[in-house]
């Protein structure tokens, strides 16, 4: 009997976009700008420009300390997710408007 262990992938190479990186951020079929970091703040946030495949997007990524009052911090949290809530309805409005997107729910949640 004959086993293959690993499955061959073979992906297309994109081109150098001209605000990428050109080093180890990038893979095959990726391309990532170098971090914009937002630090000095009582935190630290890096957004970071990436296109993948033939699509664009901001990833971002924080860095928050949480107070140690277990009640504080989880009031940080929902903070913290509303004001996403508000970033992403600001930078990416259509992305309420895809069909379909109101049915998604989070598993054993409902809909917010």
């Amino acid at each position: 009997m004959k086993t293959r262990t690993m499955a061959r992938i073979q992906r297309t190479e994109t081109p150098h976009t001209t605000w990428c990186a050109r080093d180890h951020r990038c893979g095959v079929a990726e391309h990532r700008s170098a971090d914009l970091t937002a630090d000095e703040i009582g935190g630290r946030a890096w957004l970071t420009r990436v296109r993948a495949g033939d699509v664009e997007y901001i990833e971002i990524r924080a860095r928050i300390p949480l107070h140690s009052n277990e009640n504080v911090a989880r009031r940080q949290l929902s903070t913290a997710l509303n004001l996403m809530r508000e970033l992403l309805a600001l930078v990416a409005p259509g992305l309420a408007r895809l069909p379909g997107r109101d049915q998604r729910r989070a598993i054993g949640r409902p809909a917010a």
